[in-house]
């Protein structure tokens, strides 16, 4: 009952910020960027909230079940991406648009635009998605009784009796995020982000002291699992060596960073901020809370694996360990915090990630292509419906993946291979040009797509082209290469920009 009580408070408190803030949304320009009026502290939580969902929670939490605090490699991509955000922050801000494909246009060319938008509609959808079967997952363990339901009542297979759980939370991500656009979604972030962070930091110590301290910690689990590479260079039950090991740490580390250095999410809330300051400012704090809050989660999974690593239930769905710790580890108390915070933090984030596809399909499609005279109040409708068909389309995807980590990377490489080595581009060099621009983003997305449709048919067994060593790998390595040879190779074929594609990025001082 104690679960079922915070979970109650916490939607309620969010559905009353959602209703709130859905009476200050009069235009475009609320609906898609909160009137660009988010001070430093709003866009400090609101950042950390969209970066932390599920993909930390469930998939940084399963490698970390079966790695240790190696899994660290995974956020610390997005620590080294930060380094650069914090010079790229203020020129954003300065720009001030709604979208990532607004910027492409502006920098490259229609096509961009449109080629941009397709790319950030598949990987954002796929990161929702894994937001909707976390959510789910957590559901699953407060309510058993949900598995009797959704097999007798809706005939799902018992194997899939979590779905129901996963249909509940799509539901009310989708109302939720149609109410109210980027004022409702950023300001539930400071709730949410500081109940995490508190929830995370009281849990810490208590579950240390339950496994006995750093000494009984250590006893717990294998030594591998407080190394810098945990089992990474591991193939079954094979060493390969120091090499693979690295590799492997890489093939978590790049996609994250590049994710980050090219997020639409992130952009959207620099274009929110209220002035260039506020955006380098909130750049610092997020530097510092995701730091914290990142090594948190994982020492919470670890600790976790060092009581449960053999419990039937978590082998089976490792990526659970946090919700189940915080279920079985902690007191009551504690852990229906924690619980309500985790799941808070997946609707926060699957908020911020479905939120996006539907402003690139209503500023970079509705608005520049299909109706171009549109008022306020076509926009707003317009983007509802996008969001609710969009949120229907995540779950359809949630329904047909199984793994949470193989969606992360798989979103992460698409995303980070299509538009971060363009949207580098266009901060970074003023010789990029529209021709290099397109061919970047439909290389890297025609080798991530190939690359994965290969690992696909290398797990049934079937013949595939590409060497099955390679295939142990993400596509993150031949994808984001091929993607920044044809920015530079075709740069350098094609005639150089003029100032009017460059000059609103570059600052004359």
């Amino acid at each position: 009952m104690l679960y079922i009580i915070t979970l109650a408070v916490i939607l309620a408190v969010l559905l009353a910020v959602g209703v709130a803030k859905t009476r200050a949304v009069h235009s475009k320009a609320d609906f898609l960027v909160a009137g660009r009026t988010l001070p430093a502290y709003v866009l400090i939580f609101t950042l950390l909230s969209s970066w932390i969902g599920a993909g930390s929670l469930f998939a940084g939490a399963e490698n970390a079940f079966k790695n240790g605090f190696a899994a660290l490699w995974q956020p610390a991509g997005g620590w080294a991406g930060l380094l650069i955000i914090y010079f790229v922050a203020p020129r954003a801000r300065k720009f001030a648009r709604y979208t990532v494909p607004d910027l492409l246009e502006t920098r490259y060319n229609t096509a961009a635009r449109v080629l941009g938008t397709i790319a950030i509609l598949f990987a954002y959808t796929a990161i929702t998605s894994y937001q909707f079967k976390g959510g789910g997952d957590i559901l699953h363990l407060i309510f058993p009784e949900l598995n009797d339901v959704a097999v007798h009542t809706f005939h799902f297979q018992p194997a899939n009796a979590h779905a129901l759980g996963m249909i509940m939370i799509a539901t009310f991500v989708i109302l939720f995020t149609a109410l109210a656009g980027m004022a409702s979604v950023a300001y539930m972030d400071v709730v949410i982000g500081l109940l995490i962070t508190v929830t995370a930091i009281i849990s810490v110590p208590m579950l240390l002291h339950r496994v006995g301290g750093w000494a009984g910690f250590h006893a717990a689990l294998p030594a591998g699992y407080f190394t810098w590479f945990g089992r990474f260079g591991y193939h079954g039950e094979v060493y390969q060596g120091a090499g693979a090991a690295l590799w492997k740490a890489m093939d978590y580390f790049v996609p994250t960073f590049l994710l980050m250095l090219g997020n639409q999410s992130m952009y959207q809330k620099f274009f929110s901020a209220r002035s260039e300051k506020d955006a380098r400012v909130a750049v610092v704090g997020w530097i510092v809370g995701t730091l914290i809050l990142e090594t948190l989660i994982i020492a919470i999974a670890v600790l976790g694996a060092a009581m449960f690593l053999h419990h039937p239930e978590v082998s089976s769905r490792p990526r659970e360990i946090i919700p189940f710790t915080a279920r079985h580890a902690l007191p009551p108390f504690v852990g229906a915090l924690l619980l309500g915070a985790v799941f808070a933090k997946v609707i926060s984030t699957a908020n911020n990630y479905l939120f996006s596809p539907a402003t690139n399909l209503v500023n970079d499609v509705y608005t520049r292509f299909l109706k171009k005279d549109a008022s306020n109040k076509n926009i707003l409708v317009m983007s509802r419906v996008l969001v609710v068909l969009l949120g229907i389309f995540a779950l359809l995807q949630g329904a047909v993946w199984t793994s949470i980590l193989a969606m992360a990377l798989y979103a992460y490489t698409i995303y980070s291979a299509a538009i971060t080595p363009v949207v580098m581009g266009t901060f970074f060099s003023r010789r990029v040009t529209g021709a290099a621009a397109v061919i970047s983003i439909l290389l890297g997305t025609a080798v991530t797509v190939f690359w994965n449709v290969e690992q696909l048919l290398d797990q049934k067994g079937h013949a595939i082209l590409l060497p099955a060593r390679w295939l142990q790998h993400d596509a993150i390595f031949p994808a984001v290469a091929v993607s920044v040879v044809a920015l530079v190779v075709v740069s350098c074929l094609t005639p150089a920009p003029g100032r009017d594609k460059w000059g609103p990025f570059f600052a004359e001082d």
